[in-house]
């Protein structure tokens, strides 16, 4: 990542320095207790829909990447929130964002997920518009006696692109303050050099289960010792992580079982470019720095949404940071692709089903508790909750001292 790859090297290394004291101590990043969290929150249909309203709609979506809208004319539809959208780019170079929906009678006016337009024609009766939204010509435009100026625009939602990502708010006329939302985490997204990363491969996994509970899964690595023993536990022990946060965000890193090794290597003999970092943008986006060897790395996102309280997609895009220099790299990427979706699909959301479809069955009042080593689920959860303006989980302090040692607070 040529723009920041200096910066980004020096935050690897900084991370196996933290990573090297861990090893020497035997302790790890952890919340400062143990939490408890009321199972309604996972199951709770008021509690969903309120989610929908000041999460999905009323929060900045990450839409795509930068890249995946290259020229003036090129589109992309966003239905995930249950809100018809699609963003654009205009001949000025700007991104928009407008409702998929013709002001004449409401038909759905794109219907391929991406492409290229020049005009927005709706197929009911032929209304079309410019790429920004508004220019609109009204076929037999006579016989409306000249009573339809206002409808001769799109219906505009906020967008914005910050550090090659495309963000918006699905709520029509409105406002969005992405510099609010991210607050100084944006400073860390845009070391990231996401704006010259290019689409290879996407897909999307469908699991029945609430939303939460599957972001849940990304957020540790205390399952990997069991369910993940014959794929990451070789790779990624379960007894350390590196945590920190700006806000309601956050970066989490699981070390590599070399990371042990290094403990008595100077610092030029560890490969600090094959860390992963993967970062969280709230309420739902995870931009994942993964490498294939060193220099050679690929970007993945994953961006989850409720279908239903018990029903949850899971966008996954993979990218190559500076675009397929070969048909070799090519292959690389895809088959990582392919192995994350599979240790997704088989292994994580297995389970996530499973339980969640249990909770139904627990007395009311039930809870479920998140240890200290679970430090990012807790901190979603604790954010989610001061979101939504409802109780959140309760804390309680440890009676006895663990090893490790809390959390860092980047903001």
């Amino acid at each position: 990542m040529a723009g920041h790859h200096h910066e980004m090297r020096e935050i690897r290394l900084d991370l196996c320095r933290r990573m090297i004291e861990h090893a020497k101590n035997n302790t790890t990043d952890v919340a400062p207790s143990v939490m408890f969290n009321d199972v309604s929150a996972y199951t709770d249909l008021q509690r969903h829909e309120l989610e929908l309203q000041q999460l999905f709609h009323g929060m900045p979506q990450v839409v795509c990447l930068s890249s995946d809208l290259p020229e003036p004319g090129s589109y992309r539809l966003f239905d995930d929130t249950g809100v018809p959208i699609f963003v654009v780019r205009g001949k000025d170079g700007v991104v928009r964002a407008f409702l998929n929906i013709c002001p004449h009678r409401g038909a759905r006016l794109l219907r391929e997920p991406e492409g290229r337009i020049n005009r927005i024609t709706c197929r009911f009766h032929g209304w079309s518009f410019d790429v920004q939204g508004q220019k609109g010509i009204v076929t037999q435009d006579e016989h409306f006696c000249g009573a339809v100026d206002e409808h001769r625009h799109l219906i505009p939602c906020p967008a914005a692109e910050r550090h090659g990502l495309v963000f918006v708010r699905t709520v029509p006329n409105s406002i969005m303050d992405i510099e609010a939302h991210l607050g100084t985490f944006g400073a860390e997204l845009e070391k990231l050099d996401l704006d010259e990363s290019r689409r290879v491969c996407d897909g999307e996994l469908v699991v029945s289960c609430n939303w939460k509970y599957a972001l849940d899964t990304y957020f540790e690595n205390y399952h990997f010792a069991v369910l993940h023993k014959n794929s990451l536990a070789p790779l990624f022990p379960s007894t350390m992580s590196l945590y920190d946060t700006w806000g309601p965000h956050h970066r989490l890193v699981f070390p590599p079982r070399e990371a042990w090794d290094w403990v008595n290597q100077p610092e030029s003999q560890w490969k600090s470019d094959t860390i992963s970092t993967p970062y969280f943008i709230f309420p739902n986006t995870i931009v994942y720095l993964g490498s294939l060897k060193p220099e050679q790395a690929y970007v993945t996102t994953f961006r989850l949404y409720p279908r239903g309280v018990g029903e949850m997609v899971t966008r996954m895009t993979t990218y190559a940071p500076h675009g397929v220099d070969s048909t070799e790299y090519r292959a690389e990427v895809e088959s990582a692709f392919r192995a994350l979706v599979q240790l997704v699909q088989d292994e994580d959301y297995s389970v996530t089903g499973e339980s969640w479809h249990n909770f139904k069955f627990l007395p009311k009042g039930s809870r479920v508790v998140y240890g200290r080593q679970e430090l990012a689920v807790q901190h979603a959860h604790q954010w989610i909750a001061k979101s939504l303006g409802v109780a959140e989980p309760e804390v309680v302090l440890s009676e006895t001292t663990n090893t490790g040692i809390e959390s860092h607070d980047a903001a």
